[in-house]
């Protein structure tokens, strides 16, 4: 019998994945972030810098996209130092933190938690390009649309609860029901002290920067032309008051001027994530 192909991975994260290639490829130097490994894992046809979702019109959220993954594995970098050895990807998609961070995986456990198909599939291209798939590199298949609960699943993988770590969730909150986000925020707030969470957040499109209003309606009319809708945007006060409620310690917005600041600053060549657009929420337990 033949054998049925693995599911391929969501068009979000392969588009991710080579905007954060084409970063390398076509914006100046120095990098605001380096990923050569997605561009692998992802392996697009010949040509892939012509597809229309890699054209001029993206590069405000291509910047939006190195700028977000920068600051995560900075802060998960702080974390590392200061003893937090647990970190967990929610909807990971292409992520390649545990392929190209060896100086913080080599003490702590990565725990990347997404659908069963993609990522059956990513595994299988880790095996196909020689990373194998390390001890310390859990992949927690969940099946949300089948009701699995993703925390039941990651301490079966062996995610202590009781030890701090780092929870990041970016490109997801948009797709989930103001609902799901509540319960996520109280999840993680339960978790050890000394835990954070890091999360992207969509402005309502009224609040975005004007210039990337009409890529904001496409990618919002493209998402819910492919059956997942945005269903959840937040005023960036809302969503710090709804992390505070649902039981964190400290709530914080990181804007996307801050971002701009911190890592864009001096360039040469225009490139800088739209202020606001995706947002991030910093909160600790």
């Amino acid at each position: 019998m033949r054998e049925r192909p693995l599911a391929a991975p969501d068009s979000t994260a392969v588009r991710v994945a080579l905007w954060r290639a084409l970063h390398l490829e076509v914006d100046g130097a120095p990098p605001v972030f380096r990923d050569e490994v997605g561009l692998r894992l992802a392996a697009p046809e010949a040509g892939w810098r012509e597809r229309p979702d890699m054209g001029p019109f993206t590069r405000p959220f291509r910047a939006s996209i190195v700028a977000r993954a920068r600051f995560i594995e900075d802060w998960v970098e702080e974390q590392a130092a200061g003893g937090v050895a647990q970190v967990v990807f929610l909807g990971a998609g292409l992520d390649t933190f545990a392929q190209r961070r060896a100086d913080l995986t080599s003490h702590m456990t990565v725990f990347e938690v997404d659908q069963p198909g993609p990522q059956a599939w990513k595994r299988q291209r880790l095996l196909d390009l020689g990373f194998g798939i390390p001890a310390w590199l859990r992949l927690v298949p969940v099946d949300f649309e089948a009701g699995d609960g993703e925390w039941e699943r990651l301490v079966a993988a062996g995610f202590d609860p009781r030890r701090p770590a780092v929870v990041a969730s970016t490109g997801v909150s948009m797709y989930l029901t103001r609902k799901a986000v509540a319960a996520m925020l109280g999840r993680v707030a339960a978790l050890a002290p000394g835990s954070t969470l890091v999360m992207s957040f969509l402005v309502p499109l009224d609040m975005a920067a004007p210039e990337v209003r009409p890529g904001m309606v496409r990618a919002m009319e493209g998402a819910r032309a492919s059956g997942t809708p945005f269903l959840s945007f937040f005023e960036p006060p809302e969503l710090v008051a709804l992390a505070r409620a649902a039981g964190f310690r400290e709530a914080r917005h990181v804007s996307s001027g801050l971002l701009a600041q911190r890592y864009f600053t001096g360039r040469t060549d225009g490139l800088r994530p739209p202020d606001p657009a995706e947002e991030l929420l910093v909160a600790t337990t």
